[in-house]
């Protein structure tokens, strides 16, 4: 399972870092990704990484605010977010899969053999 945490409310321009702690699969032999829904729209995979962290992806709305990374020891992926707009408010959620690459398992997200976590909600106040 993952449970995924660290959101809030912040101002315009501010910081959050998000957090997705695994258990109970093979962590580091897994693709985390980060998604998230805004109201009215559809999730959309933000920023995956691969297993062993060498490999990463960003969406291009996140690309130079949003750095992903991870800790396979203490079997967590972050998602520190900088910069953050109103536009970023959102229900942020993680995903890994063991089949998938980070950069097919943020545009497809994952597979019959991936999970989801649950959600935790960011509010971005302009």
């Amino acid at each position: 399972q993952l449970q995924a945490s660290g959101g809030g409310l912040v101002q315009s321009g501010g910081s959050l870092r998000l957090s997705c702690v695994g258990s109970g699969f093979t962590f580091d032999g897994s693709a985390v990704g980060w998604f998230r829904q805004a109201p009215g729209k559809e999730r959309e995979g933000i920023s995956c990484i691969s297993g062993g962290g060498s490999v990463t992806y960003y969406t291009d709305s996140v690309k130079g605010r949003f750095t992903i990374s991870r800790d396979n020891a203490d079997s967590t992926v972050y998602l520190q977010m900088s910069n953050l707009e109103p536009e970023d408010t959102a229900v942020y959620y993680c995903a890994a899969d063991h089949q998938r690459i980070s950069s097919l398992l943020c545009e497809r997200g994952p597979s019959n053999l991936g999970f989801w976590g649950q959600g935790t909600l960011v509010t971005v106040s302009s």
